[in-house]
Order: structure tokens, then C-alpha cells, then sequence
């Protein structure tokens, strides 16, 4: 028996484009009674990167191929077992992972090894990939702190390290605060004043917003926040014509706020969400999807005399006349440090199998 052992030391987690590194080790467990002549010989092995696509047939109209289909990485990766490791850039034209309500994009390892007189066997290793499709402003902006007395050489060989520049860049664009106001209305006139600070987010960041009611004419009783994500088919591929868009929900607040000055809400971005992406065949964004309960009438709020000296309890109208209305907010989902997400991956990138 060989046991064959295959580990990301750095974690399942990558980014496209970058070097994925797996540990794979064979090894022979023999007893204290075992002989040489219970040894094993490997025939052979070789490990490459798959990406496998699945698809709903009632919502993909895919062509003859079929809604189940294994992409292969363009290059040889064949691994050389006196190595100990395997190397292999991840695909940059690649979508990231996936797990949608009408498409599934899942990564993995395969390890194919064969010992001497013995069936073949596989070993499956799944990983997640992120995508960074745009880069978040101009190539040629400064991303990262100048230093005089840095030497020209060491310049270059910071320059030539493509996928941590592209980390500086989602870093230092989801960084900027430019606040966005708006003025939230209905038919019967303003009701608040609406504040965000950003509108690009990576994973694992908190979305806050805060709510200013006191510019408002109209009385809010309630509102709510959701995260949501936008599954979306493309055309050509879509089931039916003017198929609906498929809505995920991730996060929500809900807060009763009448007689309330200001309000503000906090919604944090699991990081085992996938960031916005567009594929041939579906597309995924994302938005804050606001709720408003209003009242239709003016509510004047409790008034308390200064020299009262008894407790007076006050209790809200039994029955109060209200208008709902709703309002999207576009915003940017983006990656983060592949190392981060690890820590809430399901996959632990370890995998191990008996020959």
C-alpha cells in the first residue's frame, strides 16, 4: 500500500493568475514486521488543474455539449514525483468559483496515480479561486508608498511581481472613502437623508450607512437593508425570453426608527461570498436593497411637560395608515488577500488517499 498525501501549505485559497503550490507526498506505512520485499512501487503520476462547470436545465440553455463540462488548463501539468511538489499557475482567463442558483464553477486538484500492478486512482483537491476581472483604477497610478532611498533594482523586482501589485490596487481602491448622499423620497415628500461612505467593498468588510430623519417631512416607521447578489443569465443563453434574475440574500437589518433624529446600520460581507464577476454565460452583481414603511399622515411625537412630576406612559397609535415603497443601490463587491479568505474556506486544502 502507498499512501498518497497532497497539501496547500498556503491555503485553498488563490487568485487567478497567481502560483498554486501543493505538497504531495508518497509514502510507504510498513509495519516493524514488513520485509523489503513488502515494499511498493509507484508506476507513475501526474496532477492538473481542472475547473468544472455545471448548469441548471431549466434556467441554461446550454449547446449539444451538454450542461456538465471539465476545462482543462492549456498547459502540460504533469507532476514529477521526485519533486515532492507540484507548481502551476492558476488560469488567468479562468471565472472564479461559484456556487449559484443556476451555474456552479468548482476548482480542484486532480492527482492520478497508478501503482505497479494496481487500478489507477484519483485524488481530488478543491480549491477557490477569486477573480480580479478590472483592475480598480489606472495601471499607471501609484499605489504604494515612494521611498527615496529605495535602490533601482529593488524597484524592478517589486514592478515584476504583477499579483502583489494587484493586491496593492484592490487594497488601496477599497480603502478610499468618498462619501455618496441621497434623498430619499416617496409620492408625499422627503423622508430622509441617506449617507454611505463607499460603494467598492472587498470581502470581509463591513458596508455602513447611516439614515438622517430630521430633514424629512414624512414620518418613517420602519426601514430595512438587505445584501443581496444578482445572478444573472446572459441572453443567448437564457431559457426563456425575459427570464427573471436570480436574488440571493447575505446579510439584513431591520430597524423601527419613528420619532427617530438619525439611525445608521452595519452589514458585513462574508468572505465565502464570490465577488462580482461576468462570464459568457452569467453574470453576478451585487446591491443594497433598502424597505421603507411610512406613515401617511403627520405622528407628533410624545411631548413631556418640564414640571411633570408623575410618570406618564406613552403608547403608539393602535392603528396607523402606512405607504412601502423600495430602492436599489448598485455597489462593487471585489476579492481579498487570498491568505484572509482561507481562514473561512470550507475546503482545507489537504486531501489524502490509499493505493
Amino acid at each position: 500500500m502507498i499512501e498518497v498525501v497532497a497539501s496547500m501549505a498556503r491555503g485553498p485559497v488563490f487568485l487567478a493568475g497567481e502560483l498554486m503550490e501543493c505538497l504531495i507526498t508518497f509514502t510507504n506505512p510498513m509495519s516493524h514486521l514488513s520485509t523489503s520485499a513488502s515494499s511498493e512501487m509507484l508506476a507513475w503520476a501526474s496532477a492538473q488543474i481542472h475547473c468544472q462547470f455545471h448548469a441548471s436545465e431549466n434556467r441554461v440553455a446550454l449547446p449539444a455539449q451538454g450542461n456538465k463540462q471539465d476545462v482543462q488548463a492549456e498547459s502540460d501539468t504533469v507532476l514529477i514525483p521526485s519533486r515532492d511538489s507540484y507548481s502551476e499557475l492558476v488560469p488567468i482567463d479562468g471565472p472564479p468559483s461559484f456556487r449559484g442558483q443556476s451555474v456552479k464553477y468548482v476548482y480542484k486538484l486532480t492527482i492520478g496515480c497508478q501503482r505497479v500492478n494496481s487500478p489507477i486512482k484519483l485524488l481530488r483537491v478543491p480549491f477557490r479561486v477569486l477573480v480580479l476581472q478590472e483592475p480598480p483604477f489606472p495601471q499607471d497610478e501609484e499605489v504604494s508608498p515612494s521611498n527615496p532611498f529605495l535602490e533601482e533594482e529593488e524597484a524592478s523586482r517589486r514592478d515584476a511581481r504583477p499579483l502583489e501589485r494587484a493586491l496593492d490596487m484592490l487594497m488601496a481602491t477599497t480603502s478610499r472613502r468618498c462619501p455618496h448622499m441621497f434623498n430619499i423620497t416617496n409620492m408625499r415628500g422627503k423622508v430622509a437623508k441617506f449617507c454611505i461612505f463607499k460603494i467598492v467593498y472587498r470581502l470581509g468588510e463591513d458596508i455602513v450607512g447611516t439614515f438622517n430623519f430630521s430633514e424629512g417631512d414624512i414620518p418613517c416607521l420602519q426601514y430595512s437593508v438587505s445584501l443581496q447578489s444578482e445572478e444573472e443569465i446572459q441572453q443567448p443563453y437564457q431559457r426563456r425570453p425575459g427570464q427573471a434574475v436570480s436574488v440571493t440574500g447575505h446579510g439584513r437589518h431591520l430597524e423601527s426608527c419613528l420619532h427617530t433624529a438619525s439611525s445608521h446600520f452595519s452589514l458585513p460581507i462574508p468572505l465565502n461570498v464570490t465577488p462580482g464577476f461576468s462570464t459568457d454565460i452569467v453574470s453576478l452583481r451585487w446591491r443594497l436593497h433598502f424597505e421603507f414603511v411610512t406613515a401617511r399622515e403627520p405622528m407628533e411625537p410624545p411631548t413631556v411637560l418640564q414640571n411633570q412630576s408623575e410618570v406618564t406612559v406613552w403608547s403608539g397609535a393602535e392603528h396607523v395608515d402606512v405607504d412601502t415603497f423600495s430602492w436599489d443601490l448598485p455597489i462593487k463587491v471585489l476579492p481579498t488577500n487570498p491568505a484572509l479568505a482561507s481562514y473561512m474556506s470550507q475546503f482545507t486544502g489537504t486531501n489524502s488517499i490509499n493505493i
